[in-house]
């Protein structure tokens, strides 16, 4: 009797403990990643789809022309510019990534943000996306730049009651030096840079951190012809100002600064082109004391852009 109630009492013996298995399993993972980089959710898939668009589409034309789409590759290049605030359609994250600092910032600024898909990818993907390139698992996709229309520069202007102030860069190649130009333009209340389409800076991821986020205010305009564009500048009675080393008039000399004009910056190296100077109403030169030979463009645009603002106060 004794042995059938120990039969029915249910109780067991000694089992094998799970190893901490359960508990571990019960702990939490932290925090759920955004639905598009969870695989398989509906949201992943639209921006992977959006994502494949965007970098496949042709580029569009407006009335100011668009430039290309541009991959920003690399942790420290991505980090720095979500930080300067350039413009992303999507940051692509390498699947498995070691999850430093770096790759959290970016993720994190994404997500401040808003606006920009998230998308993870294989490293084979990204590979050939970048051409190979060593993008340490993180690659930021930068939108194709809007470019205005010159004319659009000088409506601006006169839509506000202004004399044009403009810039126009001459065989400038650098993107830091538009963007500094951009950011010149845009502290001392300048309408606008105009640059030509071929062998010429763009808007560049480069050339929007150069500009420091005055390029979200500050236009840039492009022209298939830059000495077309400044002799119908000419006929609106705009006077086109060229710097050189040998110009006719010192930069604080020149009357004409404090009326409607653009300024046109050679490169560092030629100056302006043959036609683009032929087509300037004045050449004028800034006086260097120091005995340098040039200086590039960004800084040689601020010194003639304070002068035309010192007049026009």
């Amino acid at each position: 009797m004794a042995a059938n109630n120990r039969r029915m009492s249910g109780k067991k013996g000694a089992q094998v403990g799970s190893g901490g298995q359960r508990r571990r399993g019960l702990e939490g993972k932290g925090p759920t990643p955004p639905a598009e980089m969870r695989k398989g959710h509906k949201k992943n898939r639209v921006a992977n789809s959006k994502a494949k668009q965007a970098v496949r589409r042709p580029v569009a034309r407006g009335r100011g022309g668009k430039g290309t789409s541009e991959m920003v590759v690399g942790r420290n290049p991505v980090v720095e510019a979500l930080r300067e605030g350039v413009p992303a359609v999507t940051l692509y994250v390498q699947q498995f990534i070691d999850n430093d600092e770096r790759v959290r910032e970016a993720l994190q600024l994404v997500a401040d943000r808003g606006g920009v898909h998230l998308m993870e990818a294989p490293r084979p993907e990204l590979d050939r996306m970048t051409n190979g390139l060593n993008h340490q698992g993180l690659v930021l996709q930068v939108p194709p730049y809007e470019y205005a229309h010159p004319e659009d520069l000088a409506n601006a202007a006169y839509d506000e009651g202004q004399d044009p102030l403009i810039v126009a860069l001459d065989g400038v190649t650098d993107p830091r030096n538009l963007g500094a130009a951009v950011r010149s333009v845009s502290a001392f209340g300048g309408h606008g840079v105009l640059v030509p389409e071929r062998r010429a800076a763009g808007m560049t991821a480069g050339a929007w951190k150069s500009s420091a986020g005055t390029a979200a205010r500050t236009p840039v305009a492009r022209c298939t012809n830059l000495t077309r564009a400044l002799e119908a500048y000419k006929k609106q009675g705009i006077a086109v100002v060229g710097l050189a080393a040998d110009g006719e008039h010192e930069v604080g000399e020149l009357a004409a600064l404090g009326g409607p004009v653009v300024i046109v910056v050679g490169s560092e190296g030629k100056g302006l082109s043959r036609l683009v100077g032929e087509t300037c109403d004045y050449r004028v030169r800034i006086p260097m004391p120091g005995g340098a030979e040039s200086l590039n463009a960004g800084v040689a645009a601020g010194i003639v852009l304070y002068e035309a603002a010192r007049r026009r106060a």
